[in-house]
Parts: C-alpha cells; structure tokens; sequence
C-alpha cells in the first residue's frame, strides 16, 4: 500500500522523510563521499589543478551541464497534472526550475573563461576519453526512468554532491585569487549558486521522490532508488577521473571510495 507522505519537518533536515528514504540515503553515503572527496577538488581548491585538467573538466562535464534542462523536461513528460500530489509537485517544480538550469548553462561558461578556457573550446572542443558516462547516465534513466527513479538520479544525487563540492570550492580564498581579478565575481556566480548552505534542490528533489513513491514502497522499488543514486555518485567520480587522467592523477574515485 503506497501511503501517502507529506512532510512535516524541516526541508533540509532528513528526519524530515521516511524511514525508508534515510536508510537509502545513509546506503549511498560512501558512494557520495568518493565523488565529494575526490583529488580534483584538493588540487583546485589548492590552485593547484593543471591546465590540461582544468580543460579536461570544463569540457569533459559540460555535456552535463548543457543537457540538465533536457533531463528535467523528460521527467516534466512523464507526470500528468492531478494524476497525485507527487505528479502535481514534480510539475510545478521542474516548470519553474528548467529556465534556471539554463542560466546554470551560462554561468558555467563565465567560469570556465575566467579560469582561462575559451568558451569554443567548452562547446566544441573534444571531450577527455570516458569522462561522457555520467552524461550518458543522465541521458538513459531521465528518458527511460520511471519519474522517481529520474529525479533521485539526476536533481537529487548530481546536484546533492555538486553542491558539497561546489561549497569547498567557493570557500577557498587562493582558489579565487588565482582567477583574474577582473570578471572574477562573474566566474565565480556557478559556483556561488551550487555551494551547499544555499541550493536546496537535491532536498526539494528528496520531498518529490518521497511524495511520489509514499511511505511504504515496495522493497524493490526502494533498491532501484538507491541504485540509481548510487550510479550517479560512481559516474560522476568515473568522469573526473579521466579529466585527471592526463596529467598523473594522485588519487581516484575508486580510491575515495575505499
């Protein structure tokens, strides 16, 4: 029986959410820390991240940042308005959310010019080998997915961990300063919105998974959940890898996830 859940707590708070919802997210911790603590972030937020990777990385994760708005418009297909509660707040939530994640679009190209790649580069130039699995991930559960499934990959796992690590990066002083002081406030916009203490997507995205599904989910439903959470952690950590490859990475995702 598919009870239905209404929160009551909190938005950021996970005791807010089903019992069943915080045994999954506590399953796909590990996962989540080895894309939130991988070497990348240590190197940039050091400034210490070559030229070759930082390339490797603003191209090798544009395609995902290009085709966010396209995932959310595949999972707007697949609600019907007053079909449930979960179909009407998944709705109005990716309607009004969409035309955000193409400003996102733009503001990462100002990031990647101040950090010294050109926007042609970014939008036409040769991604690193193997760094396309998480936007191929994206692609496949976001059209083919059931609509939980979809936003629990994609808005609440991509976005929960880019926000973690978006945060480390926007903190870190000599990361800032080793950008041009002219546009700097510019380059740094994507990274300002993404930082953790102020995107509360992946936890709208949680209440909308956890309304669609309910209180009491089949226990293979909530395995699917959880695996394609999980899969999103592991493609993200896999396609920062190969932006790393290149230049003798020191550490990988498998390593972080150990």
């Amino acid at each position: 029986m598919n009870t239905r859940f209404e929160r009551t707590g909190a938005l950021t708070e996970l005791s807010s959410y089903p019992y069943w919802a915080q045994d999954m997210v506590a399953d796909c911790e590990k996962a989540k820390q080895g894309v939130v603590q991988h070497e990348l972030w240590a190197r940039m937020s050091e400034a210490r991240l070559d030229r070759e990777s930082t390339r490797n990385f603003m191209v090798g994760v544009w395609p995902v940042i290009e085709r966010f708005p396209a995932y959310m418009a595949y999972n707007l297909l697949k609600t019907n308005y007053g079909r449930s509660p979960g179909d009407n707040l998944a709705r109005r939530w990716l309607v009004r959310n969409i035309r955000v994640e193409q400003n996102h679009a733009e503001y990462w190209l100002n990031w990647a010019e101040s950090a010294g790649v050109r926007l042609e580069e970014v939008t036409m130039g040769r991604p690193p080998a193997g760094s396309q699995v998480l936007a191929s991930w994206c692609e496949e559960v976001s059209r083919g997915g059931e609509l939980a499934a979809g936003i629990a990959a994609t808005n609440y796992a991509v976005e929960g961990a880019t926000g973690e690590w978006s945060q480390r990066i926007y903190e870190s002083v000599t990361y800032a300063e080793s950008l041009p002081e002219q546009g700097r406030t510019k380059g740094l916009r994507w990274l300002q919105l993404h930082a953790a203490y102020d995107d509360t997507h992946p936890w709208e995205a949680l209440e909308i998974v956890c309304t669609l599904v309910g209180m009491t989910p089949g226990v293979d439903q909530v395995r699917h959940l959880g695996e394609c959470i999980s899969r999103s952690y592991t493609s993200m950590g896999i396609t920062l890898d190969r932006c790393m490859e290149s230049s003798g990475k020191l550490g990988t995702w498998a390593d972080a996830a150990a």
